[in-house]
């Protein structure tokens, strides 16, 4: 992750559609590093017009202790955003409305401390924590994790204390391992789990990708009977998917966009209804292929076809369900 605000994509500028729709961006980061920052006013300068009237800051190690044990230094990003949420909440955008963390699960019943902790610091704003799965055979991956983690006998000793304090899951993982999240949430359905990025389909914008379509429709399929799993509907952005958006000077409008990402969006909703998707952006990491503005005109298209409560949900009431968000 390594995009801010100097990531500024050269995209033809375009209306805001739509712009009283109200929108809860459920998945967004923030990070202040050398040379590297994104912040609220660089953030509230891509919404522009956009009426996004809440966020969910997702984890990314940013913030982190620098002292102090191991485990118990991620509520230092707890702490560095709970100070943004209370700065925002009565704002027109409500940042940070949501907080989610990271704890290491593989700690087992010892993560409680570090839970609870978390909760003391966000202040009744944190709401879940994201402890990254993604693995993949020659990939280098976000907070690299063991293949099997989720089967692990450990990390379901921990996954269990999320239930008991009436926290989610946010389940950052790839295509092949989704049938390892369905029997995750088979064994927990009392947690949510919140599924970023559509489940991960690597390289699904690459061409001859049909196996791996192939892949992660079964796997999407295999969600829809479990309730207590949601779906964003994001992120297709990242190089790892394959579109080539990034590496182009020009980056696509709202047109192109919802050409290409409908078929990925429009599937999960067909599984999992629209009372358990919910639109994200994944910025300042989408940045690299467009804009904010293109990204959300992009969804209100795909959106066209639903109802006026489908589209209430698609864009905000599922995000606030999900994350129990005031």
């Amino acid at each position: 992750m390594s995009t801010g605000t100097e990531a500024r994509p050269a995209t033809v500028e375009e209306p805001v559609m739509d712009p009283s729709m109200p929108i809860c961006d459920p998945h967004h980061h923030m990070w202040d590093r050398p040379g590297n920052r994104y912040m609220p006013q660089d953030l509230l300068q891509d919404v522009n017009g956009n009426n996004v009237e809440k966020t969910v800051f997702i984890d990314c190690h940013s913030a982190y202790r620098k002292e102090g044990p191991e485990e118990m230094r991620p509520l230092g990003e707890t702490e560095f955003m709970e100070k943004i949420a209370a700065q925002y909440t009565h704002a027109k955008t409500q940042i940070a409305a949501g907080i989610v963390g990271h704890a290491n699960l593989v700690l087992g019943d010892a993560v409680a401390a570090v839970l609870e902790a978390h909760m003391d610091a966000g202040k009744g704003y944190f709401k879940g924590i994201r402890h990254s799965t993604a693995w993949a055979p020659n990939l280098t991956s976000y907070m690299n994790q063991p293949a099997g983690i989720m089967m692990d006998a450990r990390f379901r000793e921990g996954f269990a204390r999320l239930g008991k304090l009436k926290l989610t899951f946010d389940a950052w993982l790839y295509s092949h391992q989704l049938p390892e999240v369905a029997d995750l949430a088979r064994a927990f359905p009392r947690t949510t789990i919140i599924l970023d990025h559509v489940g991960g389909p690597i390289s699904v914008g690459a061409p001859d990708n049909e196996d791996i379509e192939r892949q992660w429709r079964k796997g999407i399929a295999g969600l829809k009977n479990l309730p207590n799993v949601y779906i964003k509907l994001g992120g297709l952005g990242m190089p790892v998917c394959g579109f080539g958006w990034e590496k182009r000077a020009q980056k696509p409008g709202s047109v192109e966009l919802a050409q290409a990402m409908l078929p990925c969006y429009l599937y999960c909703i067909e599984q999992c209804g629209p009372e358990r998707c919910m639109f994200e952006s994944n910025f300042p990491v989408d940045k690299v292929s467009y804009s904010y503005t293109a990204m959300w005109n992009a969804f209100k298209r795909i959106a066209t076809g639903f109802s006026a409560s489908e589209k209430s949900a698609l864009f905000h009431d599922t995000a606030v369900k999900a994350y129990g968000l005031k």
